[in-house]
């Protein structure tokens, strides 16, 4: 009885789970149904809809314009003389007088130092004295020749008597010829004694006095320094040393020199290229002259050169704020019935804050400001230059949408 019992409860239970089972079987389909339908619809009404517009940004513009571009140069220079000449005396003696002071300015021939030269004078003595001994020995050997050919002429004497009286003669013009030279180079000597300036300049210090003991080509006795005119050295870029060689054959090109500080500016012209380009740095050594009759370029002074090497005609020319550096390479925004468009360009020159690019046309409107926020096709709102450093606040409370704009466009990336 009890197992008949446990055989149907048994039988019982396994009916209900096949209809617990099948009941779940039939429900998946029908819930699945209404499930795939709602993704369906929904991925319908997602490629259905448009996609949202772009917010505008507002921005400041500038026209593109076909102007002459002018290639400055700009570099530091040293001034330094045409010409510095240290003075060394020729012969070892003493200092009698020195006849300059410290920085004084002397013209060429001026007297500077005079040397004890009381040997070279006696030196002259002697000569002079030695020239008139044998003056007065030629003297008599041209007595003796006319007395010989008187002689001769009466058959007196031989022929070779009267060639050697001959002889005689001229033995005594080739040493008065020698007494002269002997003079000569004596006076020379004593002309060292007499320290001139070579060139006219300023002198610097004295290195001697009275009584100095000098010594010949060894101790410089004071250097004079040429102030009129004065060159300033420095260095040019060697894509900039055709442009140098061709102003070179014109004159010079003008270079300008400011001095540091305001005080003061020349212009000068261009008067030197070296003849090779220094291999370390790529660039070649030139000097320009320029007229210092104020005498405010002092040697070795530093100063800022500017030179014009070369002249862009007829270049397209934007800010050069308004250029982008980018992965795609150098790029500008420009705006196309409101709208922003991508234009690569290329930099030919930058002066000044301006650029000279090709890749525009002249008159083509460039983003200046705001160019962070924008993409290629977005709507420009464009906003007065004057107004572009107006504070933020004022502009969002005058311009609401332009506020908007900005604050949709600030969480965009810079780069294009």
């Amino acid at each position: 009885m009890n197992t008949s019992l446990f055989v149907s409860r048994f039988a019982c239970s396994l009916g209900l789970l096949s209809l617990l089972a099948c009941g779940d079987k039939a429900e998946v389909p029908a819930a699945a149904g209404p499930a795939g339908a709602s993704s369906s619809t929904s991925a319908a009404s997602s490629a259905a809809a448009p996609a949202a517009p772009m917010a505008p940004v507002t921005v400041t513009t500038v026209p593109a314009r076909k102007r002459d571009l002018p290639v400055l140069l700009k570099a530091s220079g040293i001034v330094t003389p045409l010409t510095s000449v240290d003075v060394k005396p020729q012969l070892s003696s003493m200092v009698a007088k020195v006849h300059i002071q410290d920085g004084q300015f002397v013209k060429a021939g001026d007297l500077l130092i005079t040397l004890d030269s009381r040997t070279d004078e006696a030196n002259v003595a002697k000569a002079r004295a030695q020239l008139a001994r044998d003056n007065a020995a030629l003297a008599d050997a041209q007595r003796q020749l006319a007395r010989a050919q008187q002689l001769l002429a009466q058959k007196f004497i031989s022929q070779g008597a009267l060639d050697t009286a001959q002889a005689l003669v001229d033995a005594q013009s080739a040493a008065v010829l020698a007494d002269q030279a002997a003079i000569d180079a004596a006076r020379v000597a004593l002309s060292y004694a007499r320290i001139t300036a070579p060139v006219a300049g300023r002198a610097g210090a004295v290195s001697v006095s009275a009584g100095s003991a000098v010594q010949a080509n060894l101790s410089t006795l004071v250097t004079i320094t040429q102030l009129d005119p004065i060159a300033v050295a420095f260095s040019l870029p060697q894509r900039n040393l055709p442009d140098a060689l061709a102003a070179l054959g014109d004159g010079g090109a003008v270079v300008q020199a400011a001095l540091p500080d305001g005080a003061g500016s020349f212009n000068g012209r261009l008067k030197f290229v070296d003849n090779t380009v220094d291999a370390s740095s790529g660039s070649v050594k030139v000097k320009a002259v320029f007229d210092n009759r104020e005498r405010k370029l002092w040697p070795g002074a530093f100063v800022e050169i500017s030179q014009t090497v070369n002249t862009l005609k007829d270049a397209v020319v934007v800010p050069q704020a308004a250029i982008i550096q980018s992965a795609r390479g150098t790029v500008v925004y420009v705006m196309e019935a409101g709208k922003a468009a991508l234009r690569p360009v290329q930099v030919l020159q930058v002066q000044d804050g301006d650029a000279a690019v090709s890749g525009l046309r002249a008159g083509e409107v460039v983003v200046l400001s705001g160019k962070q926020n924008v993409r290629p096709g977005a709507p420009l709102i464009e906003r007065a230059r004057d107004s572009a450093s107006a504070p933020a606040g004022a502009a969002r409370a005058g311009k609401p949408a332009a506020s908007g704009a900005s604050a949709a466009g600030s969480s965009r990336t810079s780069t294009p």
